[in-house]
């Protein structure tokens, strides 16, 4: 089982020794780095996530690779809607909004003929991935 801390710190360390970039299997896939609360501890929480950019904003996936649970973060994001990311070379706030219908199958359509593995996620899930769009305010 992957250290997912560990593989984290790895992702982050080379977004930010390559100017907002990663490498490797993540190479060519926008990343930014998410900056949210613990839901329950209040302890602060860093995650690297793949993004689309999108009218007025930047859209996440709650995918966590097909699992059945949605990730961590998007309960966080539930709780404390406001937080940072970092995007490239820049930081700066943002305000989540979770998204539904139309706008949500479209921003996830367009992920899954981005970036194929996401439709792989898709199929390992019987729950409907968020899509969640970080506004800056």
């Amino acid at each position: 089982m992957r250290d997912y801390n560990a593989w984290n710190r790895e992702v982050i360390e080379e977004f930010r020794a390559n100017g907002g970039r990663a490498g490797g299997m993540l190479e060519g896939m926008p990343l930014l780095i998410l900056y949210n609360i613990g839901a329950k501890t209040g302890a602060m929480r860093i995650n690297p996530l793949a993004y689309q950019e999108v009218k007025g904003g930047y859209a996440i996936f709650g995918s966590k690779g097909g699992s059945p649970t949605n990730p961590a973060w998007y309960h966080n994001l539930l709780a404390n809607p406001e937080v940072e990311i970092e995007l490239g070379t820049e930081t700066f706030m943002v305000r989540a909004r979770f998204t539904e219908g139309e706008e949500r199958e479209r921003i996830w359509t367009q992920q899954k003929i981005d970036f194929p593995q996401f439709a792989d996620y898709e199929k390992k899930t019987s729950r409907q991935i968020p899509v969640i769009v970080l506004e800056p305010i």
